[in-house]
């Protein structure tokens, strides 16, 4: 057993080299990996795991959780060495880094879509804001679909349910067009972490080991229909957080439902908002003046639902993830997420953006 758990402590270090040799060989990991080993795994698990109404993958990391406090506390019940603790901890990180790998994050060094889509990876601001007034007209004019009247802020008439199922839409629509975007057995779940992942800040994930998509249930239902399709995105292997929100936009906004367009248009408008109060904060105001009260009252009510949970834990969980990402071909971190704009914006000079 011993020598068993060196020869995995060894192997990390293997694994790791790989790793980082596959990072300079992405039109490799595309074919061989992302377009051949992956679609199969991930197939297999959300057939297997998605008719199941509950998380599979969170009950998992209760159960590691558990198996974890055994150890450590048969750690104090019976003392060992150093070195066997390091090389126990070794092994099972080598384990996990395995899994993790083979299951899905290799495609953190696939061929990027700004590559695949041959779309330019540079904007101008006479892009942005032509752009920006796009979002405006088009989030107002749904916002106004939905109420009919510009001051009444958009409540959804769907439940998360109803919103899971018809997520599938909009991949469907968007396949009919890029092939490499379809979807096929859906594995959405209600993460039972869900007040944990508030507490953190996190809108959802995807477990790595199980291809379950996680959506924190308790985020305002305004967005929810971004977000699931958000981590869908995740599941047919697509890592990157801005080619996540990037596809997310595409395929809510090819839907038919109102609600799922206004979710991608107020979204992309609230990032276009953003990097302009970095850029020019007089032309961010005069921008905003623009937007209908409804839109603000809706942005007003996600803004204040996630400063009920804000504090050190969001601060701690947001650092780590920050440089996980840049451990992963992230290098902007958590700022990535905003980074989906440079594929929207040039994306939309030669497609439309609304089906």
């Amino acid at each position: 057993m011993k020598n068993r758990r060196l020869a995995w402590v060894i192997f990390l270090g293997i694994q790791v080299l790989l790793v980082q040799i596959l990072g300079f060989f992405p039109s490799f990991v595309e074919r061989f990996y992302s377009n051949g080993l992956f679609p199969y795994i991930s197939s297999f698990s959300r057939i297997i795991l998605g008719w199941i109404p509950f998380s599979v993958g969170d009950f998992i990391y209760f159960f590691v959780g558990f198996l974890l406090l055994l150890w450590v506390v048969n750690l104090f019940r019976k003392p060992k060495k150093w070195s066997a603790i390091l090389i126990e901890m070794g092994a099972a990180v080598s384990v996990f880094y395995f899994l993790f790998h083979l299951l899905w994050a290799t495609n953190y060094y696939r061929e990027p879509l700004f590559d695949k889509m041959q779309i330019e990876r540079d904007y101008s601001d006479a892009d942005l804001l032509r752009f920006t007034k796009e979002m405006i007209r088009l989030t107002n004019e749904t916002q106004v679909a939905i109420t009919n009247d510009s001051i009444v802020k958009v409540t959804s008439n769907l439940t998360q349910e109803e919103i899971f199922e018809k997520s599938i839409e909009g991949y469907q629509i968007l396949a009919e067009h890029h092939p490499f975007f379809a979807y096929k057995n859906l594995s959405m779940k209600k993460s039972l972490l869900s007040i944990p992942l508030s507490y953190m800040g996190f809108a959802g994930y995807l477990n790595p080991f199980t291809n379950e998509a996680q959506v924190n249930d308790r985020v305002p239902m305004t967005g929810f229909p971004m977000t699931v399709c958000h981590e869908m995105a995740h599941q047919i292997g697509y890592a990157s957080e801005s080619e996540a929100n990037f596809i997310g936009f595409l395929t809510v906004t090819q839907n038919k439902n109102l609600h799922f367009k206004y979710a991608g248009y107020s979204t992309a408008l609230l990032y276009c908002l953003s990097n302009w109060q970095a850029r020019n904060p007089a032309l961010a105001a005069q921008l905003v003046l623009e937007i209908n009260a409804g839109v603000l009252d809706n942005y007003e009510d996600s803004r204040l639902h996630w400063l009920e949970y804000e504090g050190i834990i969001e601060d701690g969980s947001k650092g780590f993830y920050n440089h996980f990402l840049k451990a992963n071909q992230q290098q902007d971190g958590l700022e990535s997420y905003s980074k989906f704009l440079n594929l929207l914006i040039n994306y939309s000079k030669n497609n439309a953006i609304t089906s």
